[in-house]
């Protein structure tokens, strides 16, 4: 399978990739597939299950909200996250959806999506079957989805073995592990922006990768800006004041005098992460890089090089997201970006290591020094469980983008002081990121059944 820069920069809406992203594609995919079939007119119920992490934690992670808007015909990129409360009290109030946006069906919720705490399928915690049955209750189609992370969705076409349909697309330098990558640059003499440029050349043009690179970093952007500007309390019951409007105020006002403070860069680095995740908490527009609950550590990252380093500009930003999408390939490829599967190692460690990744290849380093980077960066995430009080992507998620947010910026910087010689190689790292993560009990995999979510009482 060829995985491109734009599977691991998705457009979604918080709060969970795996949780929301993921159950909206495959709510829209079942409802699409359907429509193929001739068989949406035909449709009178639709009966969704959840398992695993998504049945004990669906709630909180807004997975009921996702699927219904799938069923309804939205797609994690074009769906107006305002929309979404309005089309759930609509569905409650009425009992019923419509299908696809054109075919109306009974579906009163509590019926109709059952969430399962403490059940799960064998292929993978993130489940869901999908059922839709005539007027007469015959069966007209059932099938299985798994969402392993990042809005990665896989389908279990009732034969027990989970498939997609893979992208064979032939690159020009195709890699799945660090090493390999490296001899690309070493074959090529090219930095790692531009093995993983030459290899997106085979889906699209260059201007056209440039192009949506930079919408991608556009809606980083306006995340950023949105999470500065709003005040007030999050969602879902824990009643977490959200805290960057008020940090950004206090920034902009020490702006206006002489700044002393030499940590002053790391408060703003701060502020972008807690401003994406408190955005993706209130199931706003994010950019998955790789996944949701870790969306504030590239763009927070991105905004640093922005804003602090000289001579920042466009080009700079495509080659950083180039390059953290080379080391997210790795992550994807030999070991999870699924906090139900590996824990939150997978989602902050892998964020944190394709952020330091990308900013090390912008302030100069070699491909050695950005795997350097990289390595640094996962390292120091290994055994990072997922326990979200109530189910919820906010304690521990929001600060823990910040704290890996800098850590990516201290990562970065520790390669380049280097000649990118180092002990524990990037391949070595990631390896055990996947041990580790199987040897991990399920209580700390996005349950909220151990940790934090079991320690701190909810208010």
């Amino acid at each position: 399978m060829t995985i491109s820069v734009f599977d691991m920069f998705k457009v979604g809406i918080g709060p969970s990739s795996s949780h929301t992203v993921g159950p909206m594609r495959a709510a829209h995919s079942f409802a699409h597939a359907l429509e193929q079939e001739g068989l949406l007119e035909a449709t009178s119920r639709v009966h969704v299950e959840l398992f695993g992490s998504l049945g004990a934690t669906g709630h909180g992670h807004g997975s009921v909200k996702a699927v219904v808007l799938g069923l309804e015909g939205e797609t994690p990129e074009l769906v107006d996250p305002a929309v979404a409360e309005p089309t759930m009290e609509r569905v409650h109030a009425t009992r019923s959806l419509r299908l696809l946006g054109k075919h109306s069906i009974a579906f009163p919720l509590d019926d109709d999506v059952v969430l399962h705490r403490g059940k799960r399928l064998a292929y993978h915690s993130n489940a869901m079957t999908f059922q839709a049955t005539a007027a007469d209750g015959r069966r007209l189609a059932a099938r299985t989805y798994y969402s392993v992370g990042g809005g990665f969705v896989l389908d279990d076409t009732e034969t027990g073995t989970a498939r997609i349909a893979p992208d064979t697309t032939p690159v020009r330098h195709p890699f799945t592990t660090g090493a390999e990558l490296l001899a690309h640059t070493r074959a090529t003499g090219l930095p790692i922006s531009s093995i993983m440029m030459a290899n997106e050349l085979s889906w699209r043009s260059e201007d056209a990768v440039r192009a949506g690179l930079l919408h991608i970093w556009s809606v980083m952007r306006e995340c950023v800006r949105q999470g500065c500007a709003r005040d007030g309390v999050l969602p879902g019951g824990l009643k977490v004041r959200r805290r960057a409007a008020a940090l950004h105020r206090k920034l902009r006002a020490a702006d206006a005098e002489t700044e002393t403070d030499s940590l002053y860069a790391m408060e703003w680095v701060t502020l972008y992460a807690l401003a994406v995740n408190e955005e993706n908490a209130a199931g706003g527009r994010v950019v998955t890089a790789p996944t949701n609950g870790a969306a504030g550590i590239v763009p927070a990252v991105l905004h640093y090089y922005e804003r602090f380093v000289r001579g920042a500009g466009p080009d700079g930003v495509v080659r950083s997201l180039l390059t953290a999408a080379a080391i997210g390939v790795l992550f994807k490829e030999n070991a999870s970006i699924s906090g139900a599967e590996v824990g939150c190692q997978g989602e902050v460690g892998s964020a944190c290591a394709m952020a330091a990744a990308g900013l090390a290849e912008v302030l100069g380093a070699t491909p050695e020094q950005v795997e350097n980077a990289a390595e640094i960066g996962i390292e120091h995430n290994l055994g990072l469980t997922c326990d979200p009080v109530g189910g919820l992507v906010q304690i521990p998620c929001i600060e823990r983008n910040a704290v890996a947010a800098l850590k990516a910026i201290t990562a970065a910087r520790m390669a380049l002081h280097g000649d990118g010689t180092h002990h524990v190689s990037l391949d070595q790292a990631v390896k055990t990121m996947r041990e580790t993560g199987a040897d991990m009990k399920d209580k700390y995999k996005e349950t909220a059944r151990g940790g934090l979510a079991l320690n701190v009482v909810e208010c």
